[in-house]
C-alpha cells in the first residue's frame, strides 16, 4: 500500500471524509457505492462494480430483479434447464 500523507478524523456518527483529490484521482462520483474490504488491521475501501452474481464477471452483464447476471451465465442455465439455446 502507497500512503498519501492524508489524515482525516472520524466525526460522531462514523463518517470520513474522501479528499476531492483522491476521489478525482479514483473516478468516485457523488453517489457511487463504495465496496468495503478488511484486511488484518486494515479498512480497504474499493469503487463498487457490479459483477455477475454467479461467475464473478463483468462483461456482458443484463439488470434481472436488482442482479446482474451475464449473457454467458443466462445461457448456461438455460442449458442446465433443458432448453435449446442458440
Amino acid at each position: 500500500m502507497k500512503s498519501t500523507g492524508i489524515v482525516r478524523k472520524v466525526d460522531e456518527l462514523g463518517r470520513v471524509v474522501l479528499p476531492i483529490e483522491l476521489r478525482r484521482n479514483m473516478g468516485i462520483e457523488i453517489k457511487d457505492s463504495l465496496e468495503i474490504f478488511v484486511d488484518d488491521n486494515m479498512i480497504v475501501l474499493k469503487k463498487y462494480e457490479p459483477a455477475d452474481i454467479f461467475t464473478g464477471s463483468m462483461e456482458d452483464l443484463i439488470d434481472y430483479k436488482g442482479k446482474k447476471v451475464s449473457r454467458q451465465s443466462i445461457m448456461e442455465m438455460a442449458r442446465l434447464a433443458g432448453l435449446e439455446v442458440k
